[in-house]
C-alpha cells in the first residue's frame, strides 16, 4: 500500500530529501551538503558524481528516518536548482566537464556578442529570457567550444546534455546500462536554457544553430506531473516511478497553493525570487521580469509565471554578521533593528553584486544614504530589513504593471520570511496582506504534489488546497502616504547607488 511520496530537492550547495504522507506533512526529511569549486574569479562549478551521490544518499537515509520501505512509495518527484548545466557521454556516462552552475559568470562576453543584432528580441519572443549567462545556453556552447573533443562527440551524437532534473533521472534509471536509457526533462527547466520556444513547448532549432549546440544532446521535454520512467530496483529497493519533475522556483509557486491568476509567492533565501501565477494567458514584460512557463500537468495546457529575482536579500544580513560585525548570528538582526521604532532616514541599497529585477543594473553598488550623527547600529539593522521589503515592492509593482492583474496577498517562505518585523514591513510597504505558511518547505512539497498527482496518490488540486495552512497573515498597518513617501525615499537612493561603476 502507498503511504507516502518520496520529494527530491536538489539545491545549489546541498541536497535534500522529503517524505511526504498524504495529508502533506513532512514525515522526515534528510540532508547533505556538496563541495562548490570556483576555479576562476566568476567561475562556479559542481562535480555531477557529487550531486548525483549526495541525492542518493539523502533518499536512503529519509525512507530509513521514516521507517517506510521503498515498495511503499507512490512516486518520486525532483525539484532542482535550476539552469546548471551537464554535458555526458551517452556511452561511458561520464561528464565531460564539471557542471557549470547557474550563477556562473564566464560567458558573459559571449552573451554580450549575442545580444547584438536580432537575437536578443528573438529569445525575449520566443523563450520570454533576456540573454544572460544565467541560463544554460551559453553554458553548453562553453562546453563544446573549450572542452577537448566534446564539439567532435556531439557531432557523432555522443554526448547528451541535461539541466540537474534530467542528471538525476538518467542516474535513477540506470543511466548509460540501462536497456532504453531515459534523457528528459519537463517544461519549466526546459525554459530556462534560452533554446525553448515557451509558446510552441518546443526545442528551437534556430536558436540551438545560433549558439551552434546539436539538437541531439537535448532531451525530451515532458510536462511536469507524468510517469517518465521507473528507479532502478537496486537503488532505494524497490522501482518507484518518477513522476513530477520542477524547476526549484516553479515547484515553490506550486508548493505554496498559487494556482490562480494573480497568486504571487516570494522566496526569502540569499536573494529572493518572485513568481506570479498569470494561468494560461503569457504576458510578455515591458519591466525587466522573465516571462517563464510556471507549470504543466500531463495533457493539460500550460500556466505560465512573471518572474523576477532580488541578488541580495538574506545576503544582507550575512554582510551585517561577516562584514560590520554588528550581530553574531543572522537570527540576531530582528532583535537589533526593534530597539529603533523606524530606520531613522536610512536607506540601505544592497547592490553587493548590482541590482536584478526590474532594475537590471550590473554597475549599481552598495549605498547607504541618509546617515546622521544619531545613526546606530540599530538603524542600519533596520535598514537593512527595509531594503528586502524595498526591492521586493519594485517586483511586486512591475508585476503588477505586466500582467494588470489584482494582487490581494503575497505568500512568503524561505529562511527570512520567518523575521516577523521584516514581514510586517512588507505589507506596510506593498498595501496587501503577508501570509506565512506553516509549512516552509514549500519547494519540496511542490515536487511531491505534481508527482503525487500524476500517479493518482492525490485526486487534484483541490484536494491539495485543502491541506495548505496559514501560520500567519501580516495585514498592512501603516496610512497608505506614509508608506509611498518611505517608498519615495527609497527610489532616491536607488538613483544614488545605479550606475555607480560606470
Amino acid at each position: 500500500m502507498s503511504r507516502c511520496i518520496l520529494a527530491l530537492d536538489q539545491g545549489t550547495t546541498s541536497s535534500r530529501a522529503l517524505v511526504v504522507g498524504h495529508d502533506g506533512q513532512i514525515i522526515s526529511v534528510a540532508q547533505k551538503e556538496f563541495p562548490q569549486h570556483f576555479p576562476r574569479p566568476g567561475w562556479v562549478e559542481q562535480d555531477p558524481q557529487d550531486i548525483w551521490n549526495s541525492q542518493l544518499a539523502v533518499a536512503r537515509s529519509a525512507l530509513r528516518k521514516a521507517k517506510i520501505a521503498a515498495s511503499e512509495v507512490a512516486a518520486i518527484g525532483i525539484t532542482n536548482q535550476r539552469e546548471t548545466t551537464i554535458v555526458w557521454d551517452r556511452v561511458s556516462g561520464e561528464p565531460v566537464y564539471n557542471a557549470i552552475v547557474w550563477q556562473d559568470r564566464r560567458t558573459a562576453d559571449f552573451c554580450a556578442r549575442f545580444k547584438t543584432g536580432k537575437w536578443a528580441e528573438v529569445i525575449k519572443e520566443r523563450t520570454g529570457l533576456i540573454v544572460d549567462p544565467y541560463f544554460s545556453g551559453t553554458k553548453i556552447a562553453w562546453i563544446l567550444d573549450n572542452v577537448p573533443d566534446a564539439r567532435s562527440l556531439a557531432r557523432q551524437g555522443r554526448l547528451a546534455f541535461g539541466t540537474v532534473d534530467s542528471w538525476l533521472l538518467w542516474k535513477f534509471t540506470g543511466g548509460e546500462k540501462a536497456a532504453q536509457p531515459v534523457l528528459k526533462t519537463d517544461l519549466t527547466n526546459a525554459s530556462r536554457t534560452m533554446l525553448c520556444d515557451i509558446g510552441k513547448e518546443a526545442w528551437d532549432a534556430e536558436l540551438a544553430k545560433a549558439l551552434k549546440i546539436p539538437m541531439s544532446l537535448l532531451p525530451e521535454i515532458c510536462s511536469s506531473s507524468e510517469v517518465y520512467c521507473e528507479s532502478e530496483k537496486k537503488l532505494l529497493g524497490a522501482s518507484i516511478p518518477i513522476a513530477g519533475i520542477a524547476g526549484d522556483q516553479h515547484a515553490a509557486l506550486f508548493g505554496q497553493m498559487c494556482f490562480r491568476p494573480g497568486m504571487v509567492k516570494n522566496t526569502y533565501g540569499t536573494g529572493c525570487f518572485m513568481l506570479m501565477n498569470t494561468g494560461r494567458k503569457r504576458y510578455p514584460s515591458h519591466n525587466n521580469l522573465l516571462s517563464t512557463t510556471g507549470w504543466k500537468l500531463g495533457k493539460q495546457k500550460s500556466e505560465y509565471a512573471l518572474e523576477g529575482s532580488i541578488f541580495i536579500a538574506g545576503a544582507v544580513v550575512q554582510w551585517l554578521r561577516d562584514g560590520l560585525g554588528i550581530i553574531k548570528r543572522s537570527a540576531d538582526v530582528e532583535r537589533l533593528a526593534a530597539k529603533v521604532a523606524d530606520h531613522g532616514g536610512v536607506y540601505l541599497v544592497p547592490a553587493f553584486a548590482g541590482l536584478g529585477a526590474p532594475h537590471w543594473d550590473a554597475y549599481a553598488r552598495g549605498t547607504i544614504v541618509g546617515v546622521t550623527r544619531g545613526t546606530t547600529a540599530a538603524h542600519l539593522a533596520r535598514a537593512a530589513l527595509d531594503s528586502i521589503a524595498y526591492q521586493t515592492a519594485d517586483v511586486l509593482e512591475a508585476m503588477r504593471a505586466d500582467s494588470g492583474l489584482k494582487i490581494a496577498s503575497l505568500l512568503v517562505d524561505g529562511g527570512a520570511a520567518g523575521n516577523d518585523l521584516l514581514m510586517q514591513f512588507q505589507a506596510d510597504i506593498l498595501g496587501v496582506p503577508v501570509v506565512r505558511p506553516k509549512v516552509f518547505e514549500s519547494t519540496g512539497l511542490g515536487a511531491s504534489y505534481l508527482a503525487g498527482l500524476a500517479v493518482g496518490f492525490w485526486k487534484d488540486i483541490q484536494e491539495l488546497a485543502g491541506q495548505w495552512q496559514i501560520d500567519r497573515t501580516f495585514e498592512p498597518q501603516l496610512p497608505r502616504a506614509e508608506a509611498l513617501e518611505l517608498r519615495a525615499g527609497w527610489t532616491k537612493a536607488l538613483q544614488r547607488a545605479k550606475g555607480w561603476e560606470g
